[in-house]
C-alpha cells in the first residue's frame, strides 16, 4: 500500500501544484541509509516520503498505534514497525538492522521539532541501528504546516532540508561500538540543530515573499 498510497499523493501534488521543497537532496546515498527528521505530528512523515519518492521508507512508529487490529494491519501496510519509544530495547532494534541488510532504508522521528522531552531514547537507538548495521544516517529537519489539513492550503509550502550523512564506516576501527554510537549522537544533534534553523528561516523568507 505505501507504493500506491506515495504514488497517488506524488501525482496530486504535482498536479495541483502543491510544493514540497526538498533541498540538498543529493546528499542522500543511493545506498540503504537511515534518515532522521524533526517531528511534531503526523505530515512530516508524509512530506518525507514525497522528497524521497520513489524510494521506499519503512516508519519506525509508536507501539500504541498498533494496538487496534485494523490499526495494526494499516501501519504494518505503510512500512511502518512498533517501537517503544520509552525503551526501544534490543529485540525493537533487530528490526531496523534487519531491513537495512535486505537493502531497505528506515526512516526515524527521534525528537520533537524543538528537542522536546522524550527525544534522547530514541536518538540513541538511531545511533545504535547505525552502527550495528554500519550504515548511514542521513539528518533532516522540516518546516511546514503541522496539520494535515493544512497540507493542501493552496499558499502552504513545506521544506525538507538534508544534511551530510552520518557514516559509522568511515569512523577509526580503534573505536568502541558504545564509543561509536556517542559519536553518533553528537553529530546527529549538531546537524539537526543546524538544519532546522537552516530550514526555518529558508522558510521564513519565502512566506515573506510570497505575502508581498
Amino acid at each position: 500500500m505505501y507504493k500506491f498510497a506515495s504514488t497517488v499523493l506524488h501525482i496530486v501534488f504535482q498536479k495541483f501544484g502543491k510544493q514540497v521543497i526538498t533541498i540538498n537532496k543529493e546528499k542522500v546515498p543511493d545506498e540503504p541509509y537511515i534518515v532522521t527528521c524533526t517531528h511534531t505530528g503526523y505530515v512530516e512523515v508524509i512530506m518525507l516520503a514525497l522528497s524521497l519518492y520513489p524510494t521506499e521508507i519503512n516508519y519506525m512508529a509508536k507501539k500504541e498505534l498498533f494496538s487496534k487490529d485494523w490499526s495494526n494491519k494499516f501501519f504494518h501496510s505503510v512500512n511502518a514497525f512498533p517501537v517503544d519509544r520509552e525503551k526501544p530495547g534490543p529485540s525493537t532494534l533487530k528490526i531496523p538492522v534487519k531491513l537495512l541488510n535486505k537493502g531497505k532504508s528506515v526512516g526515524i522521528f527521534p525528537s520533537g521539532h524543538r528537542a522536546e522531552a522524550g527525544g534522547a531514547p530514541l536518538k540513541r537507538g538511531a545511533a545504535t541501528i547505525a552502527v550495528l548495521s554500519n550504515k548511514p544516517i542521513v539528518p533532516a529537519a522540516f518546516e511546514g504546516p503541522n496539520q494535515v489539513k493544512s497540507m493542501f492550503g493552496f499558499r502552504q509550502k513545506s521544506f525538507i532540508k538534508f544534511g551530510d550523512p552520518i557514516d559509522p564506516s568511515t569512523f577509526s576501527s580503534d573505536l568502541k561500538k558504545s564509543e561509536k554510537i556517542a559519536k553518533v549522537m553528537e553529530l546527529l544533534e549538531e546537524r539537526t540543530n543546524t538544519l532546522q534553523k537552516e530550514v526555518t528561516y529558508i522558510a521564513s523568507k519565502a512566506q515573506q515573499k510570497s505575502l508581498k
